[in-house]
């Protein structure tokens, strides 16, 4: 599979480096893409181009597995390809390009898993809701270790993440502020959890998520919500890094017996209150 990968990147890359699909060196030169032939190779390009990418972020993934994020090399990846290094800067612009693309895709990956596993719970039980967001990010994380380490791990050294990574990077954190305002808005969390007041200080501390929320929330439920956000990646990280080793049994069904009990407790915490449809 890798070999045949390898000859169809090589051949095609070659192909359009000589502009051997019809109509390329036209497109290049500013031809005029509206014409029937230029038009349809212009089409086959951006199809062999969309491949040839999905070749390159596969290989970065592999990569991350065996070498880690820090050690990522588009000269490696070249060569693992069976391509010039110089033809892959013609699809990925840097090493931080392609770490910018693996990290909005791993975003992404996560945040329509939890999506999906949130969406099929019961819209009127919050508690359950708030079960699946939880179960559907350690799923994914122990589904997708690299991908996770890649975003949640340790910073790489010399990289730093460009704002379009914002938007993905916030899907789950959104996805628990809008369950939280519904749930606040349906009468479906404790007084305590809405009402609660904070310091001054910590209330301004919390100025900077304001703006990225769908809407107000207070300031107590604000700072519950935050504590439990990092809880629960905390928790995801000290098992998935083997940080629980030796502190949680390791024994069929012991960790996601912990698990569980942490999401109730965190349920608790936000003053989630459950309720089952009647009949």
């Amino acid at each position: 599979m890798a070999s045949l990968s390898r000859a169809t990147i090589s051949n095609v890359t070659y192909a359009l480096g000589c502009g051997r699909i019809a109509g390329v060196t036209a497109l290049d030169q500013g031809g005029d893409g509206d014409r029937g032939p230029e038009s349809v190779s212009r089409s086959a390009r951006a199809r062999v181009r969309a491949e040839i990418t999905r070749e390159i972020l596969e290989a970065g993934r592999r990569h991350l597995a065996t070498e880690g994020a820090p050690a990522l090399s588009l000269r490696a990846i070249a060569r693992d390809l069976g391509m010039a290094s110089s033809a892959l800067y013609r699809y990925v612009a840097s090493r931080d390009d392609l770490l910018t693309r693996l990290i909005i895709e791993a975003y992404d990956s996560l945040g329509e898993a939890v999506e999906a596993r949130e969406a099929r719970a019961l819209r009127v039980d919050f508690v359950s809701r708030f079960a699946a967001l939880c179960e559907g990010v350690r799923s994914w994380a122990a589904a997708h270790p690299n991908e996770y380490a890649l975003i949640y791990g340790s910073p790489v050294p010399g990289y730093a993440a460009p704002p379009e990574t914002i938007a993905p990077a916030s899907r789950v954190s959104l996805l628990l502020a809008r369950m939280l305002i519904e749930a606040a808005e349906s009468g479906q969390l404790t007084g305590v959890a809405t009402s609660d007041a904070v310091p001054p200080m910590v209330s301004s501390a919390l100025d900077p998520v304001r703006p990225f929320l769908p809407a107000p929330v207070p300031a107590g439920l604000l700072q519950v919500g935050l504590m439990v956000w990092t809880g629960l990646f905390g928790m995801v990280s000290f098992e998935l890094f083997g940080q629980l080793h030796n502190v949680v049994g390791e024994q069929p069904g012991d960790r996601e017996a912990f698990f569980a009990e942490c999401v109730r407790r965190w349920a608790d915490q936000l003053g989630l209150i459950s309720r089952q449809p009647l009949g």
